[in-house]
């Protein structure tokens, strides 16, 4: 397997080839919330409700902005810009000049190894449709990085 993400600049890979990066962990998924005085980001376990907490994966990928507008396509173009991305994220890691981490789907042929580091939403969320206060969802599991 040619490891394209080493030899080919975000900008330059094709759709396939991008897309491929997500590791499927399903925390772009979830909730945030920014404090208004301080800046701070804060991760919550409220999933989109189109997220699938056993797979991580969206119900409706494809039209998933039909559904949730405010959901955001992470491209080459706004990756400096999406701060709120978590240090294990592929995009953000290979923005930053890191390599992947070894429980990767690229690097090991499925989401197993990622799901059994404890780096994906799996297991670990609760529908936003059933959160009356966001404030009350915080995690900092989100934030862990491994490798």
């Amino acid at each position: 397997m040619t490891q394209f993400w080493i030899t080919t600049p975000l900008d330059k890979m094709t759709p396939v080839q991008w897309e491929s990066l997500c590791d499927g962990c399903g925390k772009c998924c979830l909730n945030k919330i920014i404090d208004d005085e301080t800046d701070e980001l804060y991760y919550t376990n409220a999933a989109c409700h189109l997220l699938d907490a056993d797979s991580c994966s969206c119900r409706r990928y494809i039209e998933r902005f039909k559904y949730v507008p405010e959901c955001t396509a992470i491209t080459p173009d706004n990756i400096a810009q999406l701060t709120w991305l978590p240090n294990s994220c592929a995009y953000r890691r290979l923005y930053l000049g890191k390599a992947l981490p070894s429980w990767h789907p690229l690097l090991t042929g499925d989401k197993q190894a990622m799901h059994a580091a404890g780096i994906s939403v799996q297991g670990k969320t609760v529908n936003e449709m059933k959160v009356k206060y966001l404030e009350d969802c915080i995690v900092l599991w989100p934030l862990l990085d491994v490798e």
